[in-house]
C-alpha cells in the first residue's frame, strides 16, 4: 500500500511514559471516531508500516495515548516520534455535503472565485494550529487561502472545483512580493577611498 492509497490521519509526537507507549496528534474533525483504533501505518523512513495498537486513549481534544504491539521500551518508542500515521482511504466515510470535504480529496481542483473566477489549482493543504490553509498556485505563485466558511463556500466535486470567495486584496499581496523583491541594481562606484 502506498501514500496515493491512503490518507493521512495524524502524526507521532512524543513518547509518553517508559513502557513504550506514544502520544498520536489526530489531524482529524472527530478524534472520538479513532477510539477503536486496532491498526494504523506509520511512516518509517519513508515506507508504510503497519503497526497494531494494544490501547489507545484519547486526552485533550486531538491528542491519543497509543500502545502498539512489539514497541515496549522507550527506546523502541524514540525511533517512532515525528511518524506520520496513515489510513487507507477506503476507510473514510464519503462526504456529500457540499460545505465540507477532506483535506487530501481537493488537491486538483480548480479554485474559483465568486468575483475573479476561475483563479489556480489547489496544490495542497497546510494543517497549521492556529488556521488550515490551501495552498493554490496562482500565475507561478503560491497563494495560500484560509479555510473558513466565509472565504471556503462549497465543492463541487463532479466538476473538481472549489468555490471560494477571497478577501479583498489576498491576491494582491501574493503579487506586490515580486516588485518589493525587484530591487533596483546598485550604481558601481569605481571611485577609490583614500
Amino acid at each position: 500500500m502506498t501514500k496515493d492509497d491512503c490518507y493521512q490521519l495524524g502524526h507521532i509526537t512524543k513518547t509518553h511514559g517508559v513502557s513504550g507507549e506514544l502520544v498520536l496528534y489526530l489531524d482529524v474533525d472527530n478524534p472520538a471516531e479513532y477510539a477503536d483504533l486496532e491498526t494504523v501505518l506509520l511512516e518509517v523512513k519513508g515506507e508504510l508500516i503497519p503497526y497494531f495498537i494494544e490501547s489507545i486513549a484519547i486526552v485533550k481534544g486531538s491528542r491519543a495515548i497509543v500502545a502498539f504491539e512489539d514497541v515496549d521500551t522507550i527506546e523502541q518508542a524514540e525511533r517512532l516520534i515525528n511518524c506520520g500515521a496513515y489510513l487507507p482511504l477506503d476507510e473514510l466515510e464519503p462526504i456529500t455535503d457540499e460545505t465540507r470535504f477532506y483535506f487530501h480529496e481537493i488537491v486538483g481542483y480548480q479554485v474559483v472565485d465568486a468575483e475573479a473566477g476561475e483563479l489556480g489549482i489547489v496544490q495542497g493543504v497546510y494543517a497549521m494550529n492556529a488556521q488550515d490553509l490551501i495552498a493554490m498556485d496562482y500565475q507561478g505563485k503560491e497563494v495560500l487561502i484560509p479555510i473558513n466558511s466565509d472565504i471556503v463556500r462549497t465543492v463541487n466535486r463532479e466538476a473538481r472545483k472549489l468555490n471560494v470567495v477571497l478577501p479583498a486584496g489576498l491576491l494582491d499581496i501574493y503579487m506586490e512580493e515580486d516588485k518589493a523583491d525587484a530591487k533596483p541594481e546598485a550604481d558601481d562606484d569605481d571611485t577609490d577611498e583614500d
